[in-house]
């Protein structure tokens, strides 16, 4: 029987066994929580994403199956215009409804098998979806959006010195969507309250206070 500890609860009133709490340092030793992948299975090869499943074998020899969805990666942009900030409306297939998003898109695959170059897709992806070039250009890092089942890489930049581009034709055809321009603070309060619940732009906005009342 698991005892309960003194002076706490536990999670949903039930008696549990609490996990041993590490303290966070650099060095630590990893080698228990470490997969080895025995065999990788691949389901279905797509214009962008591949889906395969591995076998693994944790450190203490159990086996596992593991459901991986392989990504190029992809860049996502937070567009300043003056005091406001540009994001996009488009319907989302996955999950049944209207989003809206900072400008972002998927990175290209090269004929070779190469991946292409983040700081070569921000500015193409915010021309497409926005109509604007922007003279300054900031990366913010990298965050992987969902470690979970996904090696998806998105990498984040920050576009000022905004100017409308020439001849702009509109987004691609297999894209659907609406410009968007509103203050930048209020984009914020939509992340911070839950109005906006796409995660890339959550992260781009809640970056933005720093990044812009710093100067």
């Amino acid at each position: 029987m698991t005892r309960r500890k003194r002076g706490g609860g536990t999670r949903g009133g039930a008696d549990q066994a609490a996990l041993p709490v590490a303290t966070y340092a650099a060095g630590m030793n990893d080698e228990h929580l470490i997969e080895t992948t025995l065999e990788r299975q691949v389901l279905h090869r797509g214009r962008y994403i591949t889906f395969r499943v591995d076998t693994v074998e944790d450190a203490r020899g159990g086996r596992h199956r593991r459901e991986v969805v392989e990504h190029p990666g992809a860049v996502c942009v937070i567009a300043i215009l003056g005091a406001d900030v540009l994001l996009v409306r488009q319907y989302r297939t996955p999950v049944a409804r209207i989003m809206l998003e900072l400008p972002a898109g998927t990175l290209d695959r090269m004929p070779d098998g190469s991946i292409e170059d983040p700081a070569r897709a921000a500015p193409r992806e915010l021309g497409e979806e926005t109509g604007y070039d922007a003279a300054t250009w900031r990366s913010l890092g990298r965050f992987w959006t969902a470690p979970g089942f996904t090696d998806e890489l998105m990498h984040l930049y920050l576009a000022t010195d905004l100017e409308p581009m020439e001849d702009y034709r509109g987004p691609d055809e297999d894209e659907f969507l609406d410009l968007v321009r509103m203050p930048w603070r209020d984009a914020v309060a939509m992340a911070e309250n839950g109005e906006i619940r796409d995660a890339k732009t959550i992260v781009g906005l809640l970056r933005l206070p720093r990044l812009l009342d710093a100067g």
